[in-house]
């Protein structure tokens, strides 16, 4: 690392990729138990502020922390780092090839994260009937102001889910 890029690391204190997806996955765990950031502040014997930095990945997760985590979210430590960015992804100096899609899941984890995006998510997955699912995508495509070939990125699948 040069001088000049340490310089700019302490100017622009941006959150390294892999401590916000860290965090993102904690918050979206959390909030898929019902868990608020108090209650889980003091299961790890933290303030919630602290349980928030963790969150936004503004402060890193150490390695016992996310075990006490994992254990109190009762999920495997590796779940955190499902979908991860790759240490190559980080550390190149060119975009990695597929860009769009590595920025299409970060919008959706991040969507994934709060509370009115999990509800949904899961309302939604518990409709059964595919017809019923699609025309719910037509009706908050229309609320968004979406013209129909613009969602086709997410097409239903006979089964229920979606391409993409």
């Amino acid at each position: 690392m040069t001088d000049q890029t340490r310089v700019m690391d302490k100017v622009k204190k941006v959150p390294n990729p892999i401590d916000r997806h860290v965090g993102s996955r904690v918050r979206m765990r959390r909030v898929i138990l019902g868990m608020s950031q108090e209650k889980l502040g003091e299961a790890l014997g933290l303030t919630f502020q602290q349980v928030q930095k963790y969150e936004k990945g503004a402060n890193r997760i150490g390695a016992s922390r996310l075990q006490q985590i994992s254990r109190t979210l009762d999920v495997p430590p590796a779940f955190f780092f499902e979908g991860a960015p790759s240490f190559e992804d980080e550390t190149a100096s060119a975009p990695p090839s597929g860009v769009a899609e590595e920025g299409g899941s970060a919008y959706v984890a991040d969507f994934l994260s709060t509370a009115e995006g999990l509800h949904l998510n899961l309302a939604f997955a518990r409709i059964q009937d595919p017809k019923v699912r699609k025309r719910i995508v037509d009706l908050v495509t229309a609320l968004a102001g979406e013209e129909a070939g613009e969602a086709s990125l997410l097409k239903p699948r006979a089964n229920g889910g979606f391409n993409n």
